[in-house]
């Protein structure tokens, strides 16, 4: 038997849930070592703090937190707040993971579903696409080594169009309610249908796309243009960023003034691969307000949040249309996202 206020392996695995050979492993591994061990027999002995240690490390291991998350909540255990924000952690990652299942499993539903339906329609106003397609076309990828993101990718839900494009270094999300017949349809459109398709959009009547493996169309003004989607597949948006990660500081502006600050600033000159490109750093004062920072900010390391290439920023509050928009900053190797209505582009920081 145990002595006072000692319990054996058997007891505690009673007692927590935890078989015998899983307590054995989670010793071997550090996270839980028993509080003595009989030099002679090799009989563990765990103490009653260890038994509610035990408990912990059955319920994260019931709910698959990995063995580092383990360790830690239960070498944090004495101070339960910590604890608490490891199990959020945790519960986002397992959201995460279910929102990335749920859309895989759509597009999967898609595929069964080309068996009996094989086309989408969508409708909705020639204006709104044709907002939606100025918003992202600027960062659209011209790289022919990269086909993959030398297109537009169009995909439909259930209220609407969203489009996309990025080159790596910028990325645009813009999206348009629409009426959407038919099953799930995840498209990488050619840029030169995406600009002939813009052309179309001159008026204020209705735009009907019919998107479907192998082809796609656009009707609008009495005219009809098709072509052949890229055979390609486009990265998952939502996955290539984390958008309003915990930290980030907002702030609106108006266009017309940031550019007119952009454009007032000294040049700050960079070269990548070769081509030399200038670079607008952006900062938050005290107040919380949005400034042109100098290059001597940034080399300080003191004001500056953060750096992007100046023409990319500029073809983003573009893209966001006239009025205010909103940036989101996340620090200097975090991307900056610019927040329009029904859109945002994110550009990658540009490092020291």
């Amino acid at each position: 038997m145990a002595g006072p206020g000692r319990h054996s392996i058997g007891e505690i695995a009673r007692a927590s849930g935890l078989s015998v050979s899983a307590l054995r492993f989670y010793d071997g591994a550090g996270v839980l070592v028993p509080a003595e061990v009989d030099a002679a027999t090799g009989y563990r002995r765990y103490s009653d703090d260890q038994l509610r240690a035990a408990r912990l490390v059955a319920g994260l291991r019931r709910v698959g937190m990995p063995v580092a998350g383990i360790t830690r909540a239960v070498a944090e255990l004495a101070d339960p707040p910590a604890v608490r924000r490891l199990l959020d952690e945790h519960l986002r990652r397992l959201e995460d993971g279910l929102a990335d299942a749920r859309r895989e499993l759509s597009r999967v539903h898609a595929l069964l579903d080309l068996e009996e339906t094989v086309m989408t329609s969508v409708t909705l106003s020639a204006a709104a696409l044709a907002a939606a397609l100025a918003a992202v076309r600027f960062a659209a990828c011209a790289d022919p080594e990269l086909p993959m993101l030398g297109g537009v990718l169009f995909e439909t839900e259930a209220a609407g169009l969203t489009v996309v494009a990025t080159d790596r270094y910028r990325l645009a999300v813009a999206e348009a309610a629409a009426a959407v017949s038919g099953p799930p349809a995840r498209l990488v459109v050619p840029l030169p249908f995406v600009d002939e398709l813009r052309t179309l959009l001159d008026g204020d009547g209705p735009a009907v796309l019919t998107l479907a493996p192998g082809t796609l169309a656009a009707e609008a003004g009495g005219r009809r243009i098709e072509a052949a989607p890229l055979p390609v597949d486009f990265p998952d948006h939502r996955r290539l960023i984390d958008l309003g990660a915990t930290g980030s500081r907002r702030v609106t502006v108006d266009v017309a003034a940031l550019r007119s600050a952009v454009d007032a600033a000294p040049a700050v000159s960079r070269e990548h691969n070769g081509r030399p490109f200038d670079l607008t750093l952006l900062a938050l004062d005290r107040a919380g307000a949005l400034r042109v920072a100098a290059e001597a900010d940034w080399a300080a390391d003191e004001q500056a949040h953060v750096a992007v290439n100046r023409e990319f920023l500029l073809e983003a509050l573009d893209a966001g249309g006239a009025g205010q928009l909103v940036l989101e900053l996340d620090g200097p190797i975090k991307p900056l996202a610019v927040h329009g209505a029904g859109s945002y582009s994110v550009l990658m920081p540009v490092r020291r």
